[in-house]
């Protein structure tokens, strides 16, 4: 499908001056042009003031837009890293190919799992059925057939498959007959297209922030207009003065620093293989407190490997992990007949590395192991297929729990070779080969094969037996084919744990974080994995299959998920997994869950976090999903959750540096008018200089602050915690409290040791000119030991390390050279007012910076010796 429309750069460029605080200082801007007009004489001080706060708001939207427009290139590029492919018949040989490369008259592979690419006919199905949902609301999967259908609407057609339609059982092959905008799904694109993204609740929580702070702004400067404008002051000077109230209490790089901040966040989970496709999934990352992760593929390598072979009574070994044929089998020649039946009777390919990729499955990954140990032990499963080509097949199915092809020997013969679960196989057996000869099936043989089968499941093996049979003709019914069999053997294989997920698992545990394995898989093999990778340490989790929740009501299920530590849930179906997130919701978790196929997209949604495999998942399970990774290891979510937890950490710490400052600034006015000096001690033009010179860099280096060290080692904070929460507002008061009281110092020492009177002073004189650059350059060089204390929430700052941090360092020296020229450089004194500091001046003002730094270092080492949560530490 075409990308859908954007709009116009103007129109985006437009939409940065619709948000309030934009909105606010546009109107701020706009009165002060026409204070200045009406003004006699007019002051141009006056006129750089609105000049200042336009500026203010072009530069807001410069950041907001570019900043829009990087995401949105970014968000591009990391779809394009989970591209839609599908399996289609080129030469006539099966390839993977981009779904947008299809063409009418493509021939197209289709398996359980996977999203129909195009609107196709079936020309060849074995237990089709497809989920016609997002095109007719149909809520079960309807029937698909390969043979001709009557003539009507193409979607009432049973031998058609649609684009956006997923098959959700068996198999088939269809031809496109229909791609892109002409396919049915294409009708309705648009419609889906240009639906408006809703708001995450971070973003709702700040636009409630910023309409509360307009309000407080608003009401404070008209307070103290009206208390100033009866003591004599120009009403254009009173207007000024609450303008800078007003502006003083508006954080202006807000906007621009949170959605950067946001954007690093992404960018930092893409590159640890952790693609988010909702902002929401970072917030909601922060407070995961239950995962429920499906085993293949995320706690494994997705790479079933053969290890040991049972044939004749004997045990061999096979070495080698993964699908690179690299290893050996331990005395193969009597399992070579077996691993020779067992390649024949697998319909998955193994591809040789090409480019970056290694050695592939094309297909089953268990029959991809089969034909990887068939490749140890000297068998070629192309020359044996070439050899002994096949003529007929019965595909696997779940009732049955059985496969078999039959084929055509040099001789003309036809053998029929079977294989499935070794109960299911064995009971159609009634010889077992020794030796290359077939003996009858007795009671001991039947016995030593089960408990072959049954120590081989115990190791945490996923076991399948093979056998064969001479058949009379080329597709013999079923019945004939799989039955009167002659075992082979057994092979037992298993898929490798991740090596990274050993200490992702315990990271987890030292987050406060549950791990629930919910699989498909034999109960032991699923606790055999568990226990390999740390999800179970004791001797005897709680094991429930999907019968046994079956038999449960929702009282019971509540009774199991609060009373079982390590819990396992095997043999699972999408209801039972959907029950249980669910159950755990309603205990006020919040659940992230993994999964990979169809089946698995209902849990996907319903979760609070719905993590979906990208290199081996289906189409819908991605689409279903808010995160994809990228590498499938459940290594990568214990990372984005650790990221998605610094995110939230990072924009607290730049929220209480922000408006920490801005105390800073409202205070020492406050302090002027009600102790009756006529003039502010510091000017709208010279907050706008801090908010925007001096501020946004350090705030952006605070966004993009490293992950803490002990981001991990503390609880999932609350579900219902908010941003601006009681200990943040305590956080903000105390630092802001620091700063003012230092500023109001300085200012009201430099204008007392004067001696002059206050009704005397002007803003020309020399001694207030020195005392307002002396509370500008008070906060800037606060801010600037502010935004170190603000690093870490309760570690010491000198332990996280001063240089970890370089952008920081630098914003906050831009900060302060900015200060310095606007003191000592002719053209800015005349623009901001201000005077040149002495050396001691500057010295008084590093001594309550590092003041303030001695107090919030105390304030954490009280918390520490308190033992204070991690969570806490805001506070």
């Amino acid at each position: 499908m075409p990308a859908a429309a954007r709009r116009r750069l103007g129109r985006r460029l437009l939409a940065q001056f619709t948000d309030l605080f934009a909105v606010l200082l546009l109107v701020a801007s706009a009165i002060t042009f026409l204070a200045y007009a009406l003004e006699q004489p007019r002051d141009p001080a006056t006129f750089q003031l609105a000049v200042a706060i336009l500026g203010v708001v072009l530069l807001n939207a410069g950041i907001g837009f570019a900043q829009e427009y990087s995401a949105e290139r970014t968000a591009e590029s990391l779809q394009a890293m989970v591209p839609h492919t599908c399996r289609v018949l080129r030469d006539g040989q099966p390839r993977e190919l981009p779904a947008r490369d299809l063409v009418p008259g493509d021939v197209v592979l289709l398996e359980a799992g996977d999203a129909v690419p195009a609107d196709c006919r079936l020309v060849e199905a074995q237990d089709a059925a497809v989920d016609n949902a997002a095109l007719t609301g149909e809520s079960d999967a309807v029937a698909r057939v390969a043979g001709p259908a009557p003539g009507g609407p193409p979607l009432q057609a049973r031998n058609c498959v649609f684009m956006g339609t997923d098959l959700v059982t068996g198999t088939g092959r269809a031809v496109v007959f229909a791609t892109g905008t002409a396919t049915e799904f294409g009708r309705i694109f648009r419609l889906t297209a240009a639906a408006p993204r809703q708001q995450t609740p971070l973003q709702r929580q700040v636009a409630v922030m910023a309409r509360r702070v307009a309000g407080v702004a608003l009401a404070t400067g008209a307070v103290l207009f009206a208390v100033r404008v009866p003591s004599g002051q120009s009403f254009v000077e009173t207007f000024v003065f609450a303008l800078g109230v007003m502006v003083a209490l508006v954080p202006e790089g807000l906007p621009a620093t949170l959605s950067v901040s946001l954007a690093i966040g992404v960018r930092r989970m893409a590159r640890r293989h952790a693609l988010v496709k909702q902002l929401l999934a970072v917030e909601a990352l922060g407070s995961t407190s239950v995962v429920c992760t499906d085993k293949t593929g995320t706690l494994t390598q997705a790479e079933m490997t053969v290890v040991q072979l049972w044939a004749d009574g004997v045990s061999h070994q096979v070495t080698g992990v993964g699908y690179a044929p690299s290893g050996e089998v331990a005395d193969a020649g009597p399992v070579r007949e077996l691993l020779r039946a067992a390649a024949l009777c697998s319909d998955a390919r193994l591809v040789p590395p090409a480019g970056r990729d290694g050695w592939r499955v094309l297909g089953d990954t268990t029959e991809g192991a089969l034909l990887v140990a068939a490749r140890k032990a000297g068998v070629d499963p192309a020359a044996e297929e070439a050899r002994t080509p096949r003529v007929a097949e019965h595909p696997f199915d779940s009732v049955r729990k059985l496969m078999s092809t039959v084929h055509r020997d040099e001789d003309g013969a036809y053998l029929a070779y079977v294989k499935g679960a070794p109960l299911e196989l064995l009971a159609r057996c009634d010889a077992v080969d020794r030796g290359g000869v077939p003996e009858p099936l007795t009671d001991a043989s039947r016995a030593e094969v089960a408990a072959a089968a049954d120590g081989m499941a115990g190791k945490g093996l996923r076991v399948l037996a093979v056998a064969r049979r001479r058949v009379a003709e080329s597709r013999p019914p079923l019945a004939d084919t799989e039955s009167g069999l002659t075992l082979l053997g057994l092979a037992g294989m298993y898929d490798p744990p991740r090596p990274e997920v050993r200490d992702a698992v315990e990271a987890c545990r030292r987050a406060g974080i549950r791990i629930v394995m919910v699989t498909g898989d034999h109960p032991l093999t699923a606790e055999a994995v568990a226990r390999r990778v740390g999800i179970v340490r004791g001797p005897d989790p709680a094991v429930v299959t999907g019968a046994q929740l079956d038999a449960l009501d929702d009282s019971g299920l509540d009774a199991l998920l609060r009373d079982s530590g390590e819990l396992l849930l095997c043999r699972v179906s999408p209801e039972h997994k959907m029950r249980v997130v669910t159950a755990l919701q309603r205990r006020g978790d919040v659940v992230a869950v993994t999964g990979d196929g169809a089946n698995d997209a209902p849990a996907l949604k319903h979760a609070d976090i719905g993590v979906a495999m990208g290199a081996s998942g289906t189409d819908v399970a991605r689409e279903a999903a808010v995160m994809v990774l990228l590498d499938d290891s459940f290594a990568s979510i214990t990372t984005a959750v650790g990221l998605g937890r610094s995110v939230y950490r990072n924009i607290r710490k730049f929220l209480i540096y922000l408006f920490s400052h801005n105390i800073a600034e409202l205070v020492p006015i406050l302090a002027a008018t009600f102790t009756g000096f006529p003039l502010v001690p510091i000017t709208a033009v010279q907050i706008l200089a801090i908010d925007l010179g001096s501020d946004v860099l350090p705030a952006l280096a605070l966004g993009a602050e490293p992950m803490e060290a002990d981001v991990m080692d503390s609880p999932p904070r609350p579900r219902r915690e908010k941003l601006f929460s009681a200990a943040v507002v305590g956080r903000i008061l105390f630092l802001g409290g620091i700063q003012s009281l230092g500023v109001c110092a300085v200012f009201f020492w430099h204008v007392g040791a004067s001696g002059i009177p206050y009704a005397d002073f002007t803003k020309d004189l020399p001694v207030y000119r020195e005392a307002i650059t002396m509370v500008q350059a008070g906060i800037v060089v606060s801010q600037f030991f502010n935004a170190l204390a603000v690093r870490t929430d309760r570690r010491s700052v000198f332990r996280a390390g001063l240089l970890s941090n370089p952008w920081l360092l630098a914003a906050g020296a831009f900060g302060i050279a900015l200060m310095a020229a606007i003191s000592y450089a002719p053209p800015l004194q005349a623009v901001f007012g201000t005077a040149p500091l002495a050396a001691s001046d500057w010295a008084v003002l590093a001594a309550f910076g590092v003041l303030l730094l001695a107090a919030e270092e105390t304030r954490k080492w009280v918390l520490r010796r308190r033992g204070a949560v991690p969570g806490e530490a805001a506070r």
